[in-house]
């Protein structure tokens, strides 16, 4: 890739020695933002793979731009409002990503199978984080409050991730907007308001490497493999969910969850081999599900001091490469144990 700079006044070897500077004066400024500026489109379009196409697409718009840009705000702030705008404009056209919760209400009879959910419809899918790279921001990146952002309206979306995730100004958040601070305040004051009633208090989450976390973890997934509801009991919270992309039926309370995991889930010990994803997705307790050898569902779990709170199991194995797990165990392969 390669700028345009004008007519060649200098000769062929100054002319590329100058475009080797742009790069690398362009890699510099912007590589160190790049996972960042993923996490923000990943929040703002809700699946990882539209979040690096989108991330892709600010940089190469950036780069186009880059001999525009004269410093007059930081290069992070640059980058958040290209990138704010080309998922605006992808999100135009698309229809509000979910998970089975925003369907409608939970399934009152855990007896029924569960319903696939129309085709077609988008999900909200995990995203492969490193804790590393969000520590000042883990709590934005859980599921929860990915699928919260997701019952506001767009404009209102990007106004609450520039300003309290991104940190930006009201008048930075209004330039990336095309609006004016007025505006973008009294946007902010209705998407917290949802967003207060919709996403869990974050002081409740546990941390995925809390001792007690691990325990349970490890518990809960001795439950399963050895399909030993019972056991199950003791790791849920009384109020836990269970859904299951891309169905649209899910269930609410430790009742109806364990009954229809008991009736139509673990019906035998051995059935499943359960292996755990480090890094997880969406900085949350992350386990790889196979039904023999091969991939069957991606769990992600929601922990507090009281249990486990949410069970997602996404049943689309296509997503095992993004997590970096194998579709197929292999035949004589050793498991851990």
């Amino acid at each position: 890739m390669s700028l345009s700079l004008g007519r060649d006044q200098y000769g062929p070897e100054v002319h590329v020695e100058r475009s080797v500077e742009i790069v690398a004066d362009f890699a510099e400024l912007a590589q160190p933002w790049r996972r960042e500026i993923v996490a923000h489109c990943y929040r703002m379009l809700g699946s990882a793979a539209d979040a690096e196409d989108a991330a892709q697409e600010t940089f190469l718009r950036a780069w186009r731009g880059f001999d525009r840009f004269e410093g007059r705000s930081s290069p992070r702030t640059w980058l958040h409002q290209i990138a704010t705008n080309v998922c605006l404009r992808q999100l135009e056209q698309r229809a509000r990503r979910v998970l089975p919760a925003g369907l409608g209400g939970p399934e009152p009879d855990w007896r029924r199978r569960a319903r696939p959910a129309d085709a077609g419809t988008p999900w909200i899918a995990p995203f492969p984080v490193d804790p590393a790279e969000v520590a000042a921001t883990r709590q934005q990146v859980r599921l929860a409050f990915v699928a919260a952002l997701h019952h506001l309206p767009v404009r209102q979306r990007a106004a609450l991730l520039l300003r309290d995730v991104a940190q930006l100004s009201a008048d930075e958040v209004a330039a990336a907007l095309d609006t004016t601070t007025v505006a973008v305040n009294g946007a902010l004051l209705r998407a917290r308001d949802r967003m207060a009633r919709l996403s869990p208090d974050p002081d409740e989450l546990s941390e995925p490497d809390d001792p007690a976390t691990r325990a349970r973890l490890r518990r809960y997934v001795e439950a399963f493999e050895n399909a030993d509801v019972g056991a199950l009991t003791a790791v849920l919270r009384e109020d836990v969910t269970l859904e299951m992309p891309p169905h649209a039926t899910w269930f609410a309370g430790r009742g109806a969850v364990l009954g229809f995991l008991g009736a139509h889930v673990l019906r035998e010990p051995g059935r499943f081999t359960v292996l755990e994803v480090r890094p997880g997705a969406n900085d949350q307790p992350t386990l790889a599900m196979y039904a023999g050898a091969e991939a069957h569902a991606l769990q992600v779990l929601d922990l507090d001091a009281g249990g486990i709170r949410r069970i997602h199991i996404f049943l689309q194995p296509e997503l095992f490469p993004i997590f970096g797990q194998p579709v197929s165990l292999g035949a004589g392969r050793d498991l851990p144990g």
